[in-house]
């Protein structure tokens, strides 16, 4: 699904760690309000993609090489559509469905009875009434609630009124609704060194969800974290199955995680023209060239320049902000 010089005038997100808003993009700023309550500025998108800023001429840094990608970088929800709805909810990913995006990003932890829940903060606090429902119970750790007391919360209300009452889903509910949304996904193992047993726990629910067949592994499905050694973990338990590192080894170490990933994914403040073509000319474990996914880019300055530098993929709260700008997809390839 593509865009030509679409105008982004959507409302930008709350602010989300690593995917907070840096809105220094070109043209007529609008000021806008979330359904967080954040007040935003959203510029219109750039020129369309074939220009020079649109192809990233111009926003190359002295000595980078030219991108060896081939295709436009594919657009990745983050958390969802995480600007528009509470992040890692069904809500968000029907919000992605709805703006016409197949691949989606999330985290999964394990709850004190051993069921993988969909949130990213290995707190609860932050994204759910926790503190009022169970007010003794600081530090509101996942970990420390069963799956049935995480589902009491609401992990709406603190992103906009209209959500209240949206809950924290069980993977097996998430992988539901995205496969009834015929989408795809990007899964972030969160935490796995306070998570023993996590990724065995992953794939037997994507398994028992049918997302390990042939279709699923092969086109819908990578499997991430930051956890070099939970990376590792799945490769050796799935070889088949799709995985990706999260963050910047040096270049000197690219190598040894070709050994077990296919991804190597890392924040787009980190990333470069250079780096990026040291990625590529490694194969991974597929016998396929790596790619690289930069997050969390939501504003169409920063998705202009990381296309430039050659990624594969741009992870993003505001996933058409980031196709208005540059002209990407999101309903194509795999991630």
């Amino acid at each position: 699904m593509h865009a030509g010089t679409a105008t982004a005038s959507v409302a930008a997100a709350a602010l989300l760690g690593a995917g907070t808003f840096l809105l220094s993009n070109t043209g007529t700023p609008v000021t806008d309000t979330t359904a967080a309550g954040h007040t935003v500025t959203v510029t219109p998108a750039g020129p369309a993609r074939g220009t020079a800023a649109a192809t990233g001429g111009g926003v190359r840094t002295a000595g980078d090489p030219a991108p060896a990608r081939t295709t436009d970088p594919l657009v990745i929800s983050h958390r969802g559509a995480s600007a528009y709805a509470p992040e890692n909810t069904l809500a968000a990913v029907d919000k992605a469905h709805e703006l016409g995006f197949d691949w989606v990003e999330n985290d999964v932890q394990l709850t004190a009875d051993g069921v993988l829940v969909v949130i990213h903060d290995t707190g609860l606090k932050r994204t759910t009434d926790a503190e009022q429902v169970f007010p003794d119970r600081a530090p509101w750790a996942v970990k420390d609630f069963t799956a049935a007391e995480i589902a009491r919360l609401d992990a709406g209300s603190w992103f906009g009124p209209q959500y209240a009452g949206t809950r924290v889903p069980t993977l097996r509910q998430y992988l539901d609704r995205i496969g009834h949304n015929r989408q795809n996904l990007l899964l972030e193992i969160k935490s796995p060194e306070i998570y023993p047993g996590i990724e065995r726990a992953t794939l037997r629910v994507l398994s028992q969800a049918g997302w390990l067949d042939g279709g699923h592994v092969r086109d819908r499905l990578v499997i991430q974290s930051f956890g070099a050694d939970s990376v590792r973990e799945v490769h050796e338990q799935r070889p088949d199955v799709v995985t990706g590192f999260l963050g910047n080894p040096a270049v000197a170490e690219l190598p040894s995680y070709a050994q077990f990933t296919d991804q190597i994914n890392p924040t787009y403040t980190s990333v470069s023209g250079a780096y990026v073509t040291a990625v590529h000319a490694l194969k991974g474990p597929h016998h396929k060239t790596l790619r690289v996914n930069a997050w969390t880019v939501n504003d169409a300055a920063h998705a202009l320049r990381v296309s430039g530098y050659g990624v594969d993929g741009i992870i993003t709260n505001a996933p058409d902000v980031v196709r208005a700008a540059t002209g990407t997809h999101g309903a194509a390839g795999g991630a």
